[in-house]
């Protein structure tokens, strides 16, 4: 359906347009119309037309300021001008009013019928337009949850991979590279420090979880994810290191009246505790210092830095550069870990280089640190005398120098010790499963048989088996199969029936198939050629 407006001081050209309109196309178009500019305008606010056919000359305000008042409140009408005079200043300003077209008297119908078929047109492409641009947003109400929640599952369980998070970012925009975690937790009442009835509160929450959604959406421009039992975690993007004091007391504020607020609208009670700024892949250390502000505390809001929860640290100490050393030893990162370690030793050098006694005892502190990582992360063998010559080697030290090479050599000890633990597994692995296809290769075999005989999932030995190999698990079967093959077709006294089965293949036609693929030739083709020789 289309609402047509006629604008004209002539009854004979109102009639005829309607006419026009009417016997062409039937009940597709509404009409009306009105004869000064001062009704055109007051009909066009009631009416809203979709298309208006004006005639710039009509009694009081002319056809040209009518389009501009319309305009102002409809700026989707399209406009189709007549006149009886053929003037270029008139068509100029109808142009800069986005007027469709310009036609003069008398009019011809099929001009004027193209013209509102052209008018038409533009007005299918705005509201497939406005359709399309309703239903992504629709689509988006629905996705941007599930990214939202994939962000924060990911961050909160640690598993993901570093492209992960910055596809998550890319997705939902964000371009900070801090954050901090909120906890909303539900409960029938507060007593002391918790909740009670989490398991009644968290069901409560399950039909309120899109209410609370959107109201903790309008308090803080965050991510917020699923509900874990009572629990609701939410990241917050944050664009500096560190949170002023104003702006904490604002943030505790606001917790504070969205308790309030969702307590009246859902009938639950509710606390909120608050991490601190950390950079978006250490948002679980924010998410844990928001539960034990809640747990060390009795208020409905509780601020990790309100807190003697963590450790303090002075004003420059480095503590970013001294977790991304561990983060990299952890990974059996070698690159990093020492980029890491000697940015640090040169900061502790160029900060107190009259402090030998404390560099000493740091660069012991971060050696031990990083091996217990490296036992953790099954790089290193603990023994307990192992470390025996440590403190005397590093008081021995004469100078800053040494002090520094010690350092980089342990650090680069453990860092290599899970490097090539993590290597020395996947080889053994893979060395295994080798054995194990070639004891097997002439036995119907898949790739979840071997990932079971080696004792790991078939995700993790398929990636592992190809890096260590060059090939997947089927293409290593099959050229196992095929050198097979070629062996026995070299001897006559086996039919081909009978070699398809001992290399493992069932059907005679799969297997020649095969053969073919990768070799080159049919088998009977192969037997021929080294028969022939």
């Amino acid at each position: 359906m289309y609402r047509i407006m006629l604008a004209d001081d002539e009854g004979i050209v109102i009639d005829s347009l309607k006419f026009v309109i009417e016997k062409e196309f039937g009940g597709m178009c509404e009409v009306e119309y009105a004869k000064t500019g001062r009704n055109v305008i007051e009909l066009a606010e009631r009416f809203r037309p979709d298309i208006a056919v004006m005639d710039i000359h009509m009694p009081g305000i002319s056809g040209i300021e009518a389009m501009k008042e319309i305009r102002k409140t409809n700026s989707g009408v399209v406009f189709i001008v007549m006149s009886a005079y053929d003037k270029f200043d008139y068509a100029k300003e109808a142009i800069n009013l986005g007027v469709l077209d310009y036609l003069t008297k008398p009019m011809d119908r099929d001009k004027i019928l193209w013209a509102l078929k052209k008018a038409m047109s533009r007005i299918d492409l705005e509201r497939a337009k406005r359709s399309n641009d309703l239903l992504v947003r629709e689509k988006l109400e629905t996705v941007t949850p599930m990214i939202e929640n994939g962000l924060i599952y990911s961050i909160l369980f640690q598993e993901y991979f570093e492209e992960d998070v910055e596809n998550y970012r890319s997705l939902l925009g964000i371009v900070e590279d801090w954050g901090y975690m909120i906890t909303v937790v539900g409960g029938e009442a507060q007593k002391g420090n918790h909740m009670t009835n989490a398991v009644g509160a968290g069901v409560r929450l399950q039909s309120h979880y899109k209410e609370v959604r959107e109201l903790v959406k309008e308090y803080f421009p965050g991510m917020v994810g699923s509900l874990m039992a009572n629990k609701i975690p939410v990241m917050v993007p944050y664009g500096k290191v560190k949170m002023d004091y104003n702006e904490r007391i604002e943030l505790i504020e606001k917790a504070r009246e969205l308790v309030r607020k969702m307590k009246k609208k859902m009938d639950i009670s509710f606390r909120i505790g608050i991490g601190s700024v950390k950079s978006l892949h250490k948002q679980l250390e924010s998410y844990n210092e928001s539960l034990h502000a809640l747990i060390d505390t009795t208020g409905s809001v509780a601020h990790a830095e309100d807190l003697p929860l963590a450790c303090e640290y002075e004003d420059n100490y480095p503590i970013e550069m001294e977790k991304a050393l561990f983060d990299a030893v952890i990974k059996g990162d070698m690159n990093n870990s020492l980029s890491h370690a000697n940015r640090f030793f040169d900061w502790m050098a160029e900060h107190f280089p009259d402090s030998d006694m404390d560099i000493r005892l740091k660069i012991l502190e971060f050696v031990l640190w990083a091996e217990h990582l490296a036992y953790d992360n099954g790089g290193m063998v603990y023994r307990f005398k192992g470390r025996t010559e440590y403190l005397p080697s590093v008081m021995g030290l004469a100078d800053t120098e040494s002090m520094k090479k010690w350092f980089i050599n342990k650090i680069s000890a453990a860092c290599r010790n899970v490097a090539t633990k993590k290597e020395e597994k996947s080889s053994s692995t893979v060395e295994k499963a080798k054995e194990y296809i070639a004891s097997h290769y002439n036995r119907d075999m898949s790739l979840d048989d071997v990932s079971r005989e080696v004792n790991i999932s078939p995700y993790y030995f398929s990636k592992i088996f190809k890096e260590e190999t060059g090939k997947n698990f089927i293409e290593y079967l099959t050229h196992i199969r095929m050198e097979k093959a070629k062996g026995l077709l070299q001897d006559t006294g086996y039919s081909m029936k009978e070699i398809c089965s001992m290399v493992g293949y069932a059907d005679p036609n799969y297997f020649s198939r095969s053969f073919k693929k990768n070799v080159g030739v049919t088998p009977t083709e192969y037997k021929e050629g080294v028969l022939g020789r």
